[in-house]
């Protein structure tokens, strides 16, 4: 049995005691076992603070932005092997891993980009400088800095590897070195990363350590500069926002947790055009991929009540072509959930939906293909359907993460803007329509509920990429119940892992000091 390290301090360590079990989620069979027992935290935070940052600091932008594109590659060149881990510990068809890898690489690759056109600097100027007096040399210049500390990145389930890219590429071009805190259930895919990272060198001594099994008192020992980026549901993140030192110590926090995305079909979407198939190619995918369990995934979607049965009728006839099973069989399209508890907890949020809606499909009794008699955690996907989205209670206050959405019927682009607003915030949802006031209404009523919004028409309906997939050019994260948190956007990305100060003297003197 593979027994799962934690890497910090500059080695590899393998915890004490009870271990726990990570399964293959489609035949419920071990996998590895994994323990964090016996890991001095400390040392490694302290070895991570003054080994690890100060080498990133003293890299430049242009010097970290190799450092990104060197793991990158080394993702990129071990890939077939990581598609491998997450189908064989996240349940994760090949198409659904490579979502997830592929990712990770690609942010990376974008960030190195970033930071090479950044150069030779180790500062990031922020804007124009002010003039502050009379005389032209006394300005005032707004700078970002590097954070001296730790920033401890918690990771969920779903995206092993995409989690600590979007992350990682922006905390280490930053300056900052991180300390990567997977999910335990799906840690093979992370494990191998920091693996490949060690094994080749890739990044300074003690930019990169990894924590694998249980969190402990993990929260006890960040403080002062050091940063915590979390991902996941939103009673850890209560439990985070009242750390001693996020409520006393002013520690900085981003959270992104649940999310009621919704996709709104407008009422000028004729049957059959590019617009309505790009709305239901877009709700079908993020229904089924990676099982529904995407915090970017469509969960409610908004049509015109007299568009109602046809929308219904048209995602029904998608999601009876996916094939569920063990993702090992070349025909299976949709694998199980990661985990024992995501399939309680997504069979309860079914049932819970079902006392207020209908169904479309889902809800017959199904054998998932290739998988042993009794195992494994599979739920086929699942659709509810109403005809008045106003009345709807639990799918506006309850996220379903699994292959579970509701079509909800509305009249006119005022009540699809409250429809929206009703689920207290979202990290993305999109707008179907050809209709520039339609998608003015909509984008700017539902714009302050939102981290991303997307407006598809038929001028580029075979161009986008679809709202469940998170590009490093925009900022990702979102208000309310999402989190309030905000990840990427470019050069925004390193914002959270640096310190903005105010510069002010001699304007030569702030030009040199600031390259």
């Amino acid at each position: 049995m593979q027994v799962l390290g934690s890497y910090a301090s500059g080695s590899w360590f393998v915890g004490q005691g009870k271990k726990q079990t990570l399964l293959n989620p489609a035949t419920e069979e071990a996998v590895a076992e994994i323990s964090s027992e016996g890991l001095d935290l400390g040392r490694a935070f302290h070895f991570a603070r003054e080994t690890g940052g100060k080498e990133l600091r003293a890299l430049t932008f242009a010097e970290r932005a190799e450092v990104l594109l060197a793991i990158s590659r080394a993702l990129h060149k071990e890939r077939e092997a990581l598609i491998e881990l997450a189908m064989k510990n996240g349940g994760n068809t090949r198409g659904d891993a490579k979502f997830d890898i592929d990712g990770a690489s690609g942010t990376l690759a974008y960030y190195a980009g970033l930071g090479k056109e950044l150069g030779a600097k180790r500062v990031l100027v922020e804007g124009e400088s002010a003039q502050l007096s009379r005389g032209p040399r006394f300005v005032g210049q707004h700078a970002l800095v590097p954070r001296r500390g730790v920033a401890l990145l918690i990771n969920a389930f779903n995206f092993p590897a995409w989690g600590i890219g979007e992350k990682a590429a922006c905390a280490l071009l930053a300056g900052m070195p991180i300390l990567i805190k997977p999910a335990t259930s799906t840690a093979l895919v992370a494990t191998r990363i920091v693996e490949l990272i060690a094994e080749q060198n890739l990044a300074p001594k003690g930019a990169i350590s990894l924590l694998n099994g249980p969190a402990g008192n993990l929260t006890d020992f960040v403080s002062g500069e050091d940063v915590i980026s979390f991902t996941g549901g939103s009673k850890t993140a209560a439990m985070l926002r009242a750390l001693p030192s996020v409520v006393s110590g002013s520690l900085r926090l981003n959270i992104e947790a649940d999310s009621l995305n919704a996709a709104v079909l407008g009422a000028d979407v004729e049957l059959g055009s590019d617009t309505w198939n790009a709305f239901i190619r877009d709700v079908s995918r993020d229904i089924t991929q990676k099982a529904g369990q995407k915090c970017t995934a469509i969960r409610r979607i908004f049509v015109p009540k007299d568009r109602l049965s046809d929308a219904t009728d048209a995602l029904v006839e998608r999601l009876r072509e996916i094939v569920v099973g063990n993702p090992t069989e070349d025909s299976v399209t949709m694998g199980p959930l990661a985990t024992s508890t995501q399939l309680a907890d997504v069979r309860a949020g079914i049932e819970r939906l079902a006392a207020e809606s209908s169904y479309a499909i889902g809800a017959d009794p199904f054998q998932p293909l290739g998988a042993p008699a009794g195992k494994g955690f599979f739920v086929q996907p699942t659709l509810f359907f109403s005809n008045d989205a106003a009345r709807e209670n639990a799918v506006h206050a309850h996220e379903v993460f699994g292959p579970c959405g509701s079509v909800l019927g509305y009249e006119g682009n005022e009540a699809a803007v409250e429809g929206v607003r009703k689920g207290g915030g979202a990290l993305v949802s999109s707008i179907y329509t050809d209709d520039r006031r339609t998608a003015g209404e909509l984008a700017l009523g539902m714009a302050s509920a939102h981290g991303r919004l997307v407006i598809t028409n038929a001028k580029i309906a075979e161009q986008t990429v679809g709202p469940g997939t998170v590009l490093p050019h925009s900022i990702h994260g979102g208000p309310g119940r999402a989190g309030g948190g905000e990840e990427l956007g470019g050069l925004r990305g390193l914002s959270f892992y640096s310190h903005r100060v105010a510069l002010q003297g001699d304007r030569p003197l702030l030009e040199a000091l600031l390259g």
